[in-house]
């Protein structure tokens, strides 16, 4: 039987402990009691544990874990999603379909056609993404949380030293798919794991001055096919091709 996972606010060799909502829910509404069994993240590794205590205090609520088996754990797609900031239901509805498929990282960038006033609050939707990031891990079965940048202008992140292979979908790009990007970045790599960094647009697309950004910083352009994507679909759709390529 499969057991319910739980992401450990604090651990040590030998126990784990849920805080707030999450203890909370496991108390209250899945009755959790000292000897009943789940699955636990702690530090990265997945272990096999068991209750040891329930705390129901409101917002200070615990749940405490003896870890008993650590067992294997898959690994994150080696992805940082690089976003466009664009309409905060559609890119939170991305962001949690990203975590589900295995993305490592999401870094929000403010793109020249991102709306003013999006561009203004994205700072304080920061923590609501990483929530739904740890929400969406724990309900996928994830061993990790992925990481979750700060907002910050698309300059800043385009020019940033990186080892990855940093590849920005473009709508004029028709020669170079993403699937051959990423097979020769495979090819490149040899018996290692490539590191890719992928970017995606705001609706409206790059404008031309970022698109000659991304080149002059050598970014590779390449496209996921002759359709108009939504950048919440082209996030989903890029990878899938990703997945399909690593696993």
């Amino acid at each position: 039987m499969t057991r319910r996972r739980w992401i450990a606010e604090h651990w040590d060799e030998a126990t784990a402990t849920i805080e707030g909502a999450q203890a909370e829910h496991l108390a209250r509404v899945l009755r959790a009691q000292p000897g009943m069994e789940f699955d636990v993240v702690a530090g990265g590794r997945v272990f096999h544990a068991q209750v040891a205590a329930v705390t129901l205090a409101g917002e200070k609520s615990e749940v405490r874990f003896n870890l008993t088996t650590e067992v294997q754990a898959d690994p994150a797609l080696p992805v940082t999603l690089v976003l466009a900031v664009y309409k905060f239901d559609r890119m939170e509805w991305a962001i949690e379909k990203a975590t589900e498929l295995g993305v490592e990282a999401i870094a929000p960038v403010l793109a020249r056609r991102t709306e003013k006033h999006l561009a203004q609050a994205a700072e304080k939707r920061a923590e609501r993404w990483r929530r739904i990031a740890h929400e969406a891990a724990q309900q996928a079965r994830r061993s990790d949380i992925p990481l979750i940048h700060d907002p910050a202008p698309l300059t800043h992140r385009v020019r940033a030293a990186s080892a990855a292979t940093r590849i920005v979908l473009a709508e004029q790009e028709r020669t170079t798919t993403l699937y051959h990007a990423i097979e020769e970045a495979i090819a490149a790599a040899k018996d290692e794991m490539p590191q890719l960094e992928i970017a995606i647009g705001p609706e409206g697309g790059w404008a031309p001055a970022e698109e000659a950004l991304f080149d002059a910083n050598g970014w590779r352009a390449a496209s996921l096919g002759p359709r108009i994507l939504r950048a919440e679909t082209a996030a989903i759709a890029a990878l899938a091709v990703i997945a399909a390529c690593l696993e």
